[in-house]
């Protein structure tokens, strides 16, 4: 493959990182976006407005060069802050070393990779191409632009990064053995908006993901930069407690006072948003492979879109740019040897952090609020401190270190059997940080390294 040129379809957030990193490679990079351009527009409605940025979503923006100028403008969130339906807080650190996710404009940071790809005299977008698709015989893509001109165009190298519903993924699953599942949760979303103080301050402390977890529903806010939050409510599409029941003003205010409610002072355009903002699905999409012919590769939510609980839809996007990028430096660009490697994989990861996202929902908004969980989060901060070597939760591994997401899957169990013993000493309450549990870990660590031999 000699020609250095590709096609990347879609310029959300995963395909505009991935032109920055082929650009820098010196490929000539056309980027083709169904939508018209962003930065030309006002931006309303659609996608939640933030995300939550942690460990390998930084790595990938270090690697485009535009790390330090979204951390600018990043909101650390340190840990989760749970409001009780009396009104109590309690706050819950992510770390026994204080690390944090990040809050970051979905929107703003998409408008930076543009702006960023734009410096590239190499990197070409083409706005208002819908993509009709991709003949996989002769290994090209039909767009329609705006005024209803059809074009076909290919490329050495393909990458789909059109989302959820990928045209390119769809072309791909009419191809022999070619496995796709979607699972969609009974549950919804709604975006609530918490403006700022009638001061014109934060209404709620702005480091803290808040969570209202109810069980079998919750809400969710996270700050933004102009000091709002962005509240998202997760709640079931149908039943005695559920979207379909909450029409009218009175079933929504009732709703709320019953569940939420400290939530109604900071949401003063409550009902507005409730009747005026879309109900969303939560998908989850598995395919394999995510490669045709060593030339078409999917990428991002195309290949593995996941439910939003772990906060890892984005990270793991940006992770694929990552990975890819180092295996351009393995195989010294050779595609060939590229594009099977990263496919042979990356999809048992991808499949594992869509298992731990569905896990989370459940963690979210029921466990949140139990007291033996806050105590095994207690506890999982105490032997992080101890055992920094041998120890590591989790969430730990899965939102702060680059460690494979199928392994951090694979210690749920194990690290699940380590707290049943321990949750069950004797007044474990005032016990917590006791040599008890600690020479229960060493045991358990003990026989963790006699099964790996």
């Amino acid at each position: 493959m000699n020609e250095k040129k590709a096609i990347v379809v879609g310029a959300g957030l995963v395909g505009t990182l991935w032109a920055i990193l082929l650009a820098k490679r010196g490929y000539t990079v056309e980027v083709y976006e169904r939508r018209g351009d962003i930065r030309k527009a006002d931006i309303v409605g659609g996608r939640s407005i933030n995300l939550a940025m942690s460990t390998r979503g930084w790595k990938a923006l270090e690697k485009a060069g535009i790390k330090d100028k979204i951390r600018e403008v990043a909101i650390p969130m340190p840990g989760r802050k749970m409001h009780s339906t009396s009104g109590e807080l309690i706050f819950q650190p992510y770390s026994s070393d204080g690390q944090s996710i990040y809050s970051v404009s979905r929107a703003g940071l998409n408008l930076e990779l543009m702006n960023i790809a734009d410096q590239f005299d190499n990197v070409h977008f083409f706005f208002h191409h819908k993509c009709h698709g991709l003949d996989t015989r002769q290994i090209t893509l039909s767009f329609e632009d705006e005024h209803g001109q059809v074009k076909e165009v290919s490329a050495p190298l393909i990458f789909g990064t059109d989302g959820a519903y990928s045209a390119i993924r769809s072309s791909l699953q009419r191809t022999p053995r070619f496995n796709y599942a979607q699972q969609f949760l009974d549950y919804g979303y709604k975006e609530l908006r918490i403006p700022p103080s009638p001061e014109g301050d934060f209404a709620m402390d702005k480091n803290a993901l808040h969570i209202w977890p109810r069980g079998r529903f919750m809400l969710i806010g996270l700050p933004n930069q102009d000091k709002s939050f962005t509240g998202t409510l997760f709640l079931p599409f149908e039943g005695a407690v559920s979207f379909e029941n909450l029409n009218t003003d009175e079933e929504i205010m009732n709703f709320f006072e019953e569940y939420f409610p400290d939530a109604i002072p900071v949401m003063p355009e409550l009902l507005h948003d409730f009747h005026n903002n879309p109900t969303s699905p939560l998908v989850t999409i598995r395919c394999s492979p995510w490669q045709y012919k060593n030339r078409v590769l999917l990428m991002g939510d195309a290949s593995h879109a996941i439910v939003p609980f772990y906060g890892q839809g984005m990270n793991s996007g940006f992770e694929d740019c990552s990975l890819l990028d180092d295996l351009c430096d393995r195989y010294e660009e050779n595609w060939d040897a590229i594009i099977p490697a990263f496919n042979n994989t990356r999809i048992t990861d991808a499949n594992a952090v869509a298992d731990l996202a569905l896990r989370n929902f459940i963690e979210m908004r029921d466990l949140v609020s139990d007291p033996q969980f806050l105590l095994r989060k207690k506890i999982e901060k105490h032997l992080e401190q101890k055992f920094p070597d041998q120890f590591l939760s989790v969430y730990s591994m899965v939102t702060f270190s680059h460690i494979p997401y199928h392994e951090a899957l694979e210690e749920t169990s194990a690290q699940d059997k380590l707290f049943q013993k321990i949750l069950a000493i004797e007044d474990i309450e005032e016990k917590w940080n006791s040599t008890a549990v600690d020479h229960l870990f060493l045991d358990w660590i003990e026989q963790q390294n006699l099964v790996a031999q």
